[in-house]
């Protein structure tokens, strides 16, 4: 089994980019649970505990992923990485039993996404001043970097 985060600031092209490589490599896309949280409720505004549920679900997902026999390739729509910047940014912590998950299951390479694509509006969506993206594109980089896992940064000009 071999699994690609393909994780980058909002309106980045990765929803697209994940669906086209599972696709195109015959693997297996790992759609956005947070995009789908957020799309029930019907709004962007997430409490610590509501962030807390969609990190569990991740986990859960990832573990029932990496106990299944597989040759396939894993193509995943976001991932812990993105979960723990947006604890860290929205506020201002992160639970010690999240950090202990993403050394539990890592991915074996990242494709980051440039936030060099114009922003998107979207009702799942609520980060578009370029600095924000670009904030978040180098917390994610710095992530990745400090687990030591191959990463491939993704520009679309």
């Amino acid at each position: 089994m071999y699994k690609v985060g393909i994780i980058g600031p909002e309106s980045t092209g990765k929803s697209s980019l994940a669906r086209y490589l599972a696709r195109r490599y015959k693997g297996t896309y790992v759609p956005e649970y947070a995009r789908t949280y957020v799309e029930q409720k019907g709004s962007t505004d997430v409490t610590f505990e509501e962030l807390c549920s969609i990190a569990r679900y991740q986990v859960e997902e990832l573990a029932a992923i990496s106990n299944q026999p597989s040759d396939s390739v894993y193509f995943f729509d976001t991932e812990l990485i993105v979960t723990k910047v947006w604890f860290d940014y929205a506020f201002g912590c992160v639970p010690e039993w999240f950090n202990e998950a993403i050394r539990q299951y890592p991915m074996d390479t990242y494709l980051l996404t440039y936030p060099d694509l114009p922003w998107i509006p979207d009702p799942a969506r609520s980060n578009g001043s370029d600095a924000i993206r670009m904030e978040l594109f180098q917390r994610y980089e710095a992530e990745i970097e400090a687990l030591n896992i191959p990463y491939y940064i993704i520009k679309h000009t």
